[in-house]
């Protein structure tokens, strides 16, 4: 696939107008979903939450963020981005209020599962946006644009903060709520497909569709399918690997800087403002350089790992900020983790539609959210059951840093130099069972039973180790990995050779 030449000044910007809607989109989505942490320590004070509360109530966010991005990405790829993300962000919008009108655990953590159920739909339907409306070589820097977002979301935390000092934390939750309804009037009037926009210039519609082939608008193709294609694995696996990265950040920062560096909720939230000024930076460099290396003549796969490789060199050197002595140093680093994996996100996001067709990309970032969200879960129980044993953070910080670079490996050993783009036109022969679906299947189940054997033989071990909480977290942790090995074993078996199978 070639990226237009011509020069983009001559053919209008309307583009970067959604672009803008998906940022703010992406804005309140990461406020509405990050406020709990920045409250945190004023909620588990006037509440009595233990880690392992705020680890149940962060695990039902993500949880419902696993389970929800690939049933949402097919909805989308279905009735259109339009539709689906205005019901979304009504549906996010509405949680982030109701935050305001609980009090116990169960209560916070039945709206943080309904609120990720909900934001699961952002990343999916912004992504297929971007592919509707940008060239290939414009793509990556669009995504970092848009996903900037997440970090000005966390970034502005602190005036969620004031608003709880001022007026308590209940309104603080119902205030941001209503901010997404005003964005909601703007995407109405503002977004439609390229094809049927009044705003869009015909020379603007040709450069972003120079170079795109004339494919059907819309394919069902359910998950079942697009994990034989090989070119997801990848994508995935990073996801799996990656994401919850930028999960520990979100969900227990606040609380590192605030209880093992010593700093009040206030000072911790302007702390992450400036921690999350270097992710805005790193997002939009990092789309911004793989999208320079092909107007330089790269091919898309050379310049994807280009802009990938310098992310997973420097990851391994934030590790250093939880054992350095100078505060400074410490938030230094931070920022370059948190820069560098958002650089590292806008590739990752953008190979998605590099290695698979516009009319499928909302289903393969919905499977991608999904297993990134499977990661996040796992981390959220894993974290709040390691700081409840160990007491600190040290064992995160060092993981966090070695999982760039192994899913920049696992890219280039699956995919090799370049990128080939799944021809989802003509499907891998669903009547024959896939051997290695099956096989990985299986021993993921197999796994989870030992785990599980081997935490219910030594419950009270656990218990004392983790307390109730830790060892419950640990068995929930087992069984979500005997439910991933039985979804994988499911998605290897015979089936009608259909696209809607």
């Amino acid at each position: 696939m070639t990226a237009p030449t011509a020069p983009a000044t001559t053919v209008g910007r309307y583009r970067w107008v959604i672009c803008a809607l998906l940022f703010f989109c992406t804005t309140i989505n990461y406020i509405d979903r990050n406020s709990l942490s920045v409250l945190k320590t004023i909620i588990e004070q006037q509440l009595n939450w233990s880690e392992a509360d705020y680890g149940w109530i962060a695990f039902a966010f993500t949880a419902a963020y696993a389970a929800f991005p690939s049933i949402i990405g097919r909805f989308i790829d279905r009735f259109g981005v339009k539709a689906s993300l205005a019901g979304a962000l009504v549906m996010w919008s509405l949680m982030a209020m109701a935050h305001g009108l609980v009090s116990t655990v169960f209560g916070f953590a039945a709206v943080r599962f309904l609120l990720g159920a909900a934001e699961a739909a952002n990343f999916p339907a912004s992504i297929k946006a971007v592919a509707m409306w940008f060239p290939q070589k414009e793509r990556a820097l669009a995504t970092g644009i848009f996903n900037s977002g997440t970090n000005v979301g966390v970034m502005i935390s602190f005036a969620v903060v004031m608003l709880a000092e001022r007026f308590g934390w209940q309104w603080a939750f119902i205030t941001i709520g209503v901010v997404g309804f005003v964005w909601l009037g703007f995407w109405k009037t503002g977004f439609d497909a390229p094809e049927k926009s009044r705003r869009l210039s015909p020379g603007e519609l040709a450069y972003i569709q120079a170079g795109l082939p004339r494919t059907q608008e819309k394919l069902n193709l359910p998950w079942t399918t697009l994990l034989r294609f090989r070119q997801i694995w990848p994508f995935l696996l990073a996801k799996l690997l990656t994401d919850p990265v930028w999960w520990f950040y979100l969900y227990w920062l606040p609380s590192y800087l605030s209880k093992e560096r010593g700093r009040d909720p206030l000072k911790s939230a302007l702390l992450i403002a400036l921690i999350y000024t270097g992710a805005s930076v790193g997002s939009i460099l990092g789309g911004w350089f793989s999208g320079f290396l092909i107007g330089r003549g790269w091919k898309v796969g050379p310049a994807r790992y280009g802009a990938m490789l310098l992310p997973a060199v420097f990851m391994p050197l934030t590790i250093l900020a939880y054992y350095t002595s100078s505060f400074p140093l410490c938030v230094a680093l931070i920022s370059l983790a948190t820069a560098c994996h958002q650089g590292w996100s806008a590739n990752v996001f953008t190979s998605a539609t590099d290695l698979f067709p516009q009319k499928v990309s909302g289903s393969v970032v919905g499977l991608g959210a999904t297993t990134g969200g499977i990661g996040g879960m796992f981390l959220t129980l894993l974290a709040a059951m390691t700081i409840q044993w160990t007491g600190n953070q040290q064992l995160i910080f060092i993981w966090a840093g070695c999982m760039h670079p192994l899913s920049l490996l696992i890219y280039w050993l699956w995919l090799g130099r370049d990128f080939e783009t799944a021809n989802v036109d003509a499907p891998p022969d669903l009547n024959q069972a896939h051997a290695k679906l099956l096989t990985a299947g299986s021993l993921l189940a197999v796994l989870g039973v030992v785990l599980g054997g081997v935490i219910w033989t030594h419950w009270d071990v656990c218990v004392k180790a983790a307390k109730l909480a830790g060892a419950a977290q640990a068995a929930t942790a087992a069984c979500g990995v005997i439910i991933i090995g039985a979804a994988l074993f499911y998605a290897g078996l015979p089936r009608k050779n259909s696209a809607g199978a």
